[in-house]
């Protein structure tokens, strides 16, 4: 594969061009597990890979019939999305630039899952990857009042999922969600 197809392509990169691709659900500081599986199915299906980091801290406002969405930020600060979108890109690079698929990097906004799905729908995704959460009492309890990603995508779309374990699995007999 040459150095020009392994390039991050922004939004140079068309959505006919991603038909059919794996999505990577991807969080700053995430895992390069994530990454690596996700690469793996791309070359396995001989698709594009799209990494996809959600800003969260923006909300989608409309979509023009062409597809551009507006958004508006919740908070005055988007310089923390952009840095968050800076930092995926570079781990997308430095996991994916030897041996990686062809692949690209694209912000969304809004409810991660929400936004995935609809952006899967919109390129007909092969495959969605995601990773876990990190364990620990506050990632339980924001699960537990949010949802996983991984089990709201499942519950709203049609495609599969791959659900990557980040960090130790939880002993057999440990409690899950602490009482």
């Amino acid at each position: 594969m040459t150095d020009e197809a392994s390039e991050p392509q922004g939004d140079a990169t068309t959505d006919e061009s991603l038909h059919g691709a794996v999505i990577a659900g991807v969080i700053p500081d995430q895992s390069p597990r994530v990454l690596k599986e996700a690469a793996r199915y791309a070359k396995l299906l001989q698709v594009p890979l799209v990494v996809v980091h959600v800003d969260v801290t923006r909300f989608v406002t409309y979509e023009d019939p062409d597809g551009y969405v507006h958004s508006a930020p919740i908070d005055i600060n988007i310089a923390a999305g952009e840095g968050e979108l800076a930092k995926v890109q570079d781990a997308a690079a430095s996991v994916l630039e030897a041996a990686g698929p062809h692949w690209t990097v694209r912000q969304l906004v809004g409810d991660p899952a929400m936004a995935i799905k609809n952006f899967a729908d919109q390129i007909d995704a092969r495959l969605i990857v995601v990773g876990t959460r990190k364990r620990g009492f506050g990632e339980s309890v924001r699960e537990f009042f949010t949802g996983s990603v991984g089990a709201r995508l499942a519950h709203r779309q049609h495609r599969p999922i791959l659900i990557v374990p980040l960090g130790e699995p939880v002993p057999d007999d440990e409690e899950i969600w602490p009482a």
